[in-house]
């Protein structure tokens, strides 16, 4: 079971810096919300050198042991939360569906007016996870992470672009919008320090060079 409980305090300073990265959030067009902010670059460097570092190992991993898309409210699921949280002008049926409105993709800069070219990423993918200590997990802390709207886990971005990364970590893919950069590694570190999750060598050798420079 990951030390999730331990871990859900940040400091005052912390939380107010994570505030203030928020302005440098976005280098593109306004959004009406998005990812939430992550922690500062200061704070994710020293998360980073408390993480352990592992070998991964995939041995046994299936999607499906992450229940994921649930039911958030109403007839609103993960994904259909997120649409609506990411996008601007975002209309809905009685269904949930998003029927129109305007998402930014902040991977690769691009625009999108249909939700069908959308993907929710997994910030940290379900695989990666697995490979780093999810595989001791309980199947309600899989599905937790799998559907966490607090930690800034989830975002929509242009669905090839999500294809493209699949279930790579920051040393094997990083988004092609290099302001996006810091952000990314920010909330990659967050993410996996509040689920005691490891980092592989590699892994941890980019995070700490673009976390150097932001």
């Amino acid at each position: 079971m990951p030390k999730i409980y331990a871990r859900r305090r940040l400091s005052l300073v912390a939380a107010f810096a994570g505030l203030i990265a928020m302005v440098g959030l976005f280098n593109g067009p306004t959004a009406s919300a998005a990812l939430p902010t992550p922690v500062s670059a200061a704070t994710a460097r020293t998360y980073l050198a408390s993480l352990t570092v592992a070998t991964e190992d995939r041995t046994g991993y299936d999607r499906d042991l992450f229940n994921h898309w649930i039911t958030i409210s109403g007839t609103c699921n993960t994904r259909e939360t997120v649409l609506k949280r990411d996008g601007t002008n975002v209309v809905t049926s009685s269904a949930c569906a998003a029927t129109s409105g305007s998402w930014y993709s902040v991977y690769d800069g691009a625009t999108w007016t249909a939700a069908s070219d959308l993907d929710i990423d997994h910030l940290v993918p379900l695989a990666e996870a697995w490979d780093s200590g999810a595989d001791s997990w309980s199947a309600s802390t899989r599905q937790a992470f799998a559907n966490d709207l607090t930690r800034p886990q989830l975002i929509a971005v242009t669905d090839n672009v999500n294809q493209s990364k699949s279930d790579q970590d920051p040393a094997e893919w990083m988004p092609s919008r290099t302001a996006y950069a810091c952000t990314y590694v920010r909330a990659w570190v967050q993410v996996k320090y509040y689920y005691d999750l490891s980092v592989d060598s590699a892994e941890k050798t980019k995070l700490s060079s673009v976390l150097s420079g932001c």
